[in-house]
């Protein structure tokens, strides 16, 4: 190694090679925190450089964080607590994805963020350079990369916008979605569902597969004795009809379960306080995908499914896309 990535720290092979995969983050720019062990084992299982192999040995492996954990067990005896797969995607992949030193999903952009499928690579032009870390003419072909890294950078996040899902909401507020998950079918619950059925409602929460509050009416909410529980899994989409005062709650089903049995009841303490009425309502795209979860619908619910939108079905109850009184409440029969 030439003297700026020479690193000593004695005969520990293991050592050797996450300090020298240390000492390059930091020659990257990268802060103390991704210089520190995880993002220096996180750099060379992403590289499947194990402690013998020289750095020109690298390679560019797709892998999903469970498969950076499982080689990391595998090769440098790190076993990493299975909770840490979080840690590890928001404290060190996250980061190295802004700098553009690694690419997601390039096999498929336009993947959800909280896709199981969700996997890194190296990006190439980084690539190309850590290949010939500590080699004769390392410092020049860093100098230039770095020099280059402001552009790419422009590049990748604009590309990352140019995939986003634009949505006009009901006020005329626009949003832009995280690509992939549930939002393709929360865009067309919102431009063709709301005009349909929610004529003149307010959007008072909407959920995004890549960030938790793309919409959050804080303040309405409170004002309808709704206070949102940071721990409490809302629904994907919250409107509120005033000229009925009904707050509609929308699950969008893709990757995630309807409103069954269990999921009606805690929506229902989740908006428990709430002086307006709650309705219930399960959203697929097609009919052929409710077919899958037909028998775990919740009564007194409605579904709608995208392919037949001027249409709703009912499942029971004595009254039809409306709140449902508490049994206290309800005529004795």
């Amino acid at each position: 190694m030439n003297e700026q990535t020479a690193i000593d720290i004695g005969g520990d092979p293991y050592k050797q090679r996450i300090n020298e995969a240390s000492a390059l983050l930091g020659l990257l720019n990268f802060d103390k925190e991704r210089c520190n062990e995880r993002s220096s084992l996180t750099l060379l299982a992403l590289l499947g450089l194990s402690p013998e192999d020289p750095w020109s040995a690298a390679q560019q492996p797709m892998l999903k964080t469970y498969d950076i954990m499982a080689w990391l067990r595998a090769t440098y005896d790190k076993d990493y607590a299975p909770n840490s797969r979080e840690t590890i995607r928001r404290f060190t992949l996250h980061q190295f994805i802004e700098a553009g030193m690694v690419v997601q999903n390039p096999d498929a952009p336009t993947r959800a963020v909280n896709s199981p499928k969700n996997c890194y690579q190296i990006e190439p032009g980084a690539f190309a350079l850590i290949c010939t870390y500590g080699e004769p003419g390392f410092d020049e072909r860093l100098q230039a990369y770095l020099a280059k890294l402001p552009g790419l950078q422009f590049i990748y996040a604009k590309e990352r916008a140019m995939n986003r899902i634009a949505v006009t909401l009901p006020s005329g507020a626009e949003v832009d979605l995280s690509p992939g998950g549930q939002n393709p079918l929360i865009k067309k619950i919102i431009t063709r569902f709301c005009p349909l059925y929610t004529p003149g409602g307010q959007v008072l929460y909407l959920g995004d597969t890549g960030s938790k509050w793309s919409v959050f009416e804080r303040d309405a909410l409170e004002a309808l004795g709704v206070t949102v529980d940071s721990h409490g899994k809302m629904p994907d989409l919250v409107v509120y009809m005033p000229d009925r005062n009904w707050l509609i709650l929308m699950e969008a089903v893709t990757s995630h379960g309807p409103i069954d049995a269990k999921r009606h009841g805690e929506l229902k303490r989740l908006f428990q306080g709430s002086t307006a009425g709650p309705v219930f309502i399960t959203c697929f795209e097609e009919r052929e995908h409710l077919r899958e979860y037909l028998k775990d619908i919740a009564w007194e619910t409605d579904v709608w499914c995208a392919e037949n939108e001027t249409h709703l079905i009912h499942f029971n109850g004595e009254r039809f896309l409306g709140p449902y009184p508490e049994p206290t409440d309800r005529p004795a029969i």
